[in-house]
């Protein structure tokens, strides 16, 4: 067996002054991860004592939060909420892309950078960026990755704005350029620069789609797999049909429907979004809504939790991968390939240090050249 990935240090900063708040910080129960097209998330607990002889090391909404790691950054972020309750003092935190949903299109068109037609979403994403971190007091040094793609939004007859007088949120902007099935991923890196004295906090994007296929580790049961992963199965939430709504009233209110007919009871979901713009947006939205309530059918596996052992040690691995997974219990039999959505890594865990892999099926994406 490895050795085990246990995280050295806890570290806090001030994000506008860059100073170091603390750099072991003793937070307990501490689980953190990544995930796809999301922010990711930290949690744990620290003592009421530590916070109350320094209140400033864990200040929410003006701290960075790392994790480190082998002398590695594994994970950055920013401390979003703090609850005192009785001997416990909890703390949460969500990486870089949690940071533009408090941050407001105030300005319009990203600040001359659009409107959009026929434009490349990854552009858009690097520009609400750019917008946001070119305001006074809000630079938090994050870097996008200058990928490009093929997936456009804005048409001649549809173009795409972000009016001010909406208030666009910039957040919500990124979720739309990366909310359909043929539309770019991202997710959030964390990494010390060369000479670690200085973080480097980037957005990855990936076209057509972030990770690789993996040949060289896999989850299996009886060898990483150290739970049996639930096997549910709820019609609560399916639906072949999907009705996104977006901005106007009445019969002037956009409206995009994505369906299909696949031998079940037709059921079906509407996705409110007033604030959404666009015709290609709302659809590629309804698109991305319908096959995710279209998962919920027996034969797949959506979580695993798994040790660090040679089969596939922590850190090998990486958000998007598609990885070969076998599951083999009273309940479940599955083999095949599976893509990494999201991880959540456990390094006090009893018993040793786990991760809970989150998992799709990974027949739904294709991969160039493979």
């Amino acid at each position: 067996m490895t050795t085990p990935l246990v995280p050295d240090r806890v570290l806090t900063q001030n994000i506008l002054t860059g100073a170091w708040l603390s750099t072991a910080l003793p937070l307990l129960d501490l689980e953190y991860g990544d995930e796809l097209s999301g922010p990711g998330s930290l949690s744990g607990r620290l003592s009421p004592r530590l916070v109350a002889s320094n209140p400033n090391v864990v200040d929410p909404g003006n701290t960075f939060i790392f994790v480190e790691s082998a002398s590695q950054l594994q994970w950055g972020g920013i401390i979003w909420d703090i609850r005192a309750q009785g001997s416990d003092y909890s703390i949460e935190a969500a990486s870089w892309s949690s940071y533009l949903q408090k941050r407001y299109d105030f300005d319009g068109e990203h600040g001359g950078r659009g409107p959009y037609t026929y434009a490349d979403r990854c552009q858009v994403i690097r520009n609400a960026w750019a917008y946001a971190q070119s305001i006074a007091d809000g630079d938090i040094g994050v870097t996008v990755d200058s990928t490009t793609s093929t997936a456009t939004v804005g048409t001649p007859s549809d173009v795409y704005h972000s009016n001010w007088w909406e208030n666009p949120c910039l957040g919500d902007q990124v979720d739309d350029m990366v909310s359909g099935d043929s539309t770019p991923d991202y997710t959030c890196s964390t990494r010390w620069n060369t000479a670690k004295t200085d973080v480097v906090k980037r957005i990855k994007l990936g076209w057509p789609r972030l990770g690789a296929r993996r040949t060289d580790i896999e989850f299996s049961s009886g060898v990483n797999i150290i739970e049996e992963p639930e096997d549910a199965l709820s019609g609560d939430e399916y639906a072949q049909v999907v009705c996104a709504a977006g901005v106007g009233e009445g019969r002037a209110r956009l409206r995009q429907i994505s369906a299909v007919r696949n031998g079940r009871l037709r059921l079906e979901h509407v996705l409110d979004l007033p604030d959404v713009n666009g015709n290609d947006i709302l659809k590629a939205r309804a698109d991305r809504e319908r096959t995710w309530r279209q998962t919920t059918v027996r034969g797949s596996v959506d979580q695993i939790t798994i040790r660090d052992t040679p089969a596939a040690p922590f850190g090998s691995y990486q958000i998007g991968d598609d990885v070969y997974t076998r599951v083999h219990n009273p309940w479940t039999s599955y083999t095949g390939w599976s893509r990494i959505t999201g991880w959540t890594r456990k390094p006090q865990a009893q018993g040793g240090p786990q991760t809970v892999v989150t998992l799709a099926p990974a027949d739904s994406y294709q991969y160039g050249g493979v």
